[in-house]
């Protein structure tokens, strides 16, 4: 893996995508959850591969090429939201198979990603980053290149908004 990197920074285009395929999928999650659609999303990756690929030889540590990649992602997907000016509303998947004639209030059908919408966009990177992405809390501090101590303060800020929000909507249907 490093090897194929070191070909990478040294021009070697076969090398690049190579290493881009290993995480294009990861890639494809991380703006997923922060643009909502599919076009949008691939439109993220393309722009991700192409950063990356003009910048590859300024990555100073080959280890953290996925953690690189995946902050390119988020700023591509960021940057995106920022141009477009779109507030991103969010469905259920189900919401197809909800009768239209039942009315029922939008907070019986939050989803988790609701929750996390309501984040900044700080909580928001470092709660996709551990657990969608699977990353320890160390590698959510060096991808967002910020001190472990504020990855952690940010992560359990994040959770408490997340349980806060969650409680308000068990209360709200416990009332019923």
């Amino acid at each position: 893996m490093l090897n194929l990197i070191k070909k990478a920074q040294k021009g070697n285009d076969k090398a690049f995508l190579t290493l881009f395929q290993q995480y294009e999928q990861d890639i494809y999650r991380t703006a997923f959850v922060y643009v909502k659609n599919q076009s949008d999303a691939l439109d993220v990756v393309q722009e991700t591969a192409y950063r990356s690929f003009k910048s590859i030889k300024n990555l100073k540590e080959p280890k953290y090429f996925k953690s690189w990649l995946i902050r390119i992602a988020i700023s591509c997907a960021i940057d995106m939201l920022r141009m477009q000016k779109k507030v991103v509303q969010l469905k259920p998947e189900f919401d197809e198979f909800i009768s239209s004639d039942v009315n029922e209030d939008i907070d019986l059908e939050m989803t988790i990603r609701d929750l996390i919408e309501r984040l900044n966009e700080d909580e928001k990177s470092v709660v996709i980053l551990r657990f969608y992405e699977g990353m320890t809390i160390k590698e959510v501090s060096e991808t967002l290149d910020i001190p472990l101590g504020s990855a952690k303060t940010v992560l359990y800020r994040a959770l408490n908004k997340l349980r806060k929000n969650l409680k308000g909507v068990d209360m709200y249907e416990q009332q019923d």
